[in-house]
């Protein structure tokens, strides 16, 4: 009876189950997002629905982020489509945060020479935020073909997709001017420049050799519950092929490494959620 049991279970398509309710919820806005752009021919319509998703079409950005790091899906024909519409959500084709962060970054932050999301200028100065934000994001295909130039493979995927994710884009722009640049166009360049900016806050001025020390924390529940617990960075920037959903659990071991200064909240927490949401969303998780 067991073994009947059991031969009649199908393994998930998912890696984690943890990652069902996300992609869930990113794929509607995906289909919603097409809605639009074969029903509406409103510029009016278009440009405020481009203003309402620019928040969370960049929060999409930390699950496209989590995606690279260890991939959503058990088959890879399934990543490679999810991978596109990430794409037209942040900008960031398949295998382009693989190569530029993946391979790139987390090997390089503690070294500002060779950080591919460096925050020192040339001079060994800080960067502002604008100027950071501008410089990553603009330099991000380059130096991710660059950093993929040691891993042919990977090159040869993100050569491969990100040119049929850009035909297609033309496709769209050439079926459709007005609802592809509101609906896909400048939602990607504007995600690709919110996560920069987002980014900006990880690791600038932390000029140390430590990685506990290399990395700043935001614990808060409601940006964690939003980013894929993002904010518990210096875990993810430890142990970098650990699945979002068990961050926490590895932030609590090395917790004692991490000096109190590198604990506070990004100014996207501050500016958008707001204190009030916050103490409301703290007191609720606490009572349950």
């Amino acid at each position: 009876m067991q073994a009947s049991l059991q031969s009649t279970q199908t393994p998930s398509i998912f890696r984690f189950k943890e990652d069902r309710w996300p992609v869930a919820i990113i794929l509607c806005l995906t289909v919603f997002d097409f809605v639009l752009f074969f029903t509406v021919t409103s510029i009016t319509v278009f440009f405020t629905y481009y203003l309402a998703m620019l928040i969370p079409k960049g929060v999409i950005c930390a699950w496209n982020h989590h995606h690279q790091h260890l991939f959503t899906f058990r088959n890879k024909t399934l990543n490679r489509f999810l991978e596109f519409f990430y794409a037209l959500h942040t900008g960031v084709s398949t295998h382009l945060w693989r190569l530029h962060h993946v391979l790139g970054h987390h090997l390089n932050f503690l070294d500002q020479e060779k950080d591919e999301s460096r925050w020192k200028r040339k001079d060994g100065s800080k960067m502002g935020v604008i100027e950071y934000s501008f410089n990553v994001a603009i330099t991000a295909y380059p130096r991710g073909y660059t950093v993929g130039k040691k891993h042919p493979k990977q090159l040869k995927i993100f050569i491969r997709y990100t040119a049929l994710t850009f035909a297609i884009i033309i496709g769209l722009i050439i079926w459709n001017p007005l609802a592809a640049l509101f609906l896909f166009v400048l939602p990607m360049i504007t995600s690709l420049l919110f996560t920069a900016y987002v980014t900006y806050e990880h690791h600038s001025g932390l000029d140390t050799e430590n990685e506990f020390e290399a990395s700043y924390n935001n614990l808060n529940p409601v940006f964690n519950f939003l980013t894929g617990n993002l904010g518990y960075h210096t875990a993810h920037h430890h142990k970098q092929g650990v699945h979002w959903s068990r961050l926490p659990q590895l932030h609590a071991r090395i917790a004692d490494k991490i000096p109190t200064h590198l604990y506070q909240k990004s100014s996207i927490t501050k500016a958008v959620l707001g204190g009030a949401v916050l103490s409301l969303f703290t007191k609720s998780t606490a009572k349950s």
